[in-house]
């Protein structure tokens, strides 16, 4: 069986953005908004260069909220899917959801069971990479992340981002970091 390390896209690999209509940091609604942190990238390689499979999680409601075109939503999925290849294919399947209960487009707003915390694309990527759940890892900057993560039987790592602190702080992951690359060396050197 594998390891993994479950990512939250959003305020985890790249920075969340601020939206002067809501007065709140949200996830980047064009391409030029898209940037990837600095340290993403040697995060990733050093959870690549101990066996760990990759696997991005994120919820992406804006367009079943109105805010973005579901054209603009997965052309930024496109970019961090690029510079996945670009960087020697160091994320190994993406999953996002872009439902939301309450949205304003209909066929997109409906209660699911893969917007986190629920569990499905966990569930779908521990089978379709025989992971061994004892040794996966959950890494996000909100709650859900970790309620997801902690479901599925997962270690989890919470992201300290000021930006998403009104979405945090009611659930208790295994570790705390500042940022991914910290996560990751508390991954690799952790021990139960």
């Amino acid at each position: 069986m594998n390891k993994a390390v479950f990512l939250d896209r959003d305020g985890v690999i790249n920075p969340l953005v601020y939206n002067p209509e809501t007065s709140q940091y949200e996830s980047p609604h064009i391409d030029t908004d898209f940037n990837i942190y600095p340290h993403t990238l040697k995060s990733l390689q050093l959870l690549k260069s101990q066996g760990y499979v990759i696997i991005v999680v994120s919820n992406q409601p804006s367009y079943a909220k109105g805010k973005a075109s579901l054209e603009n939503i997965k052309q930024i999925a496109g970019l961090l899917s690029d510079f996945s290849e670009e960087n020697g294919h160091l994320i190994d399947e993406f999953y996002y959801c872009y439902h939301h209960p309450d949205g304003v487009v209909a066929e997109y707003s409906i209660k699911c069971k893969c917007r986190k915390p629920g569990t499905l694309f966990l569930e779908e990527a521990v089978k379709k990479f025989d992971l061994d759940k004892d040794l996966c890892w959950f890494v996000g900057d909100r709650d859900t992340d970790i309620t997801c993560g902690k479901a599925m039987g997962f270690k989890t790592v919470k992201i300290i981002n000021e930006h998403s602190a009104d979405k945090s702080g009611n659930e208790t992951p295994t570790q705390f970091a500042d940022n991914l690359h910290e996560a990751a060396l508390k991954i690799v050197n952790f021990k139960a």
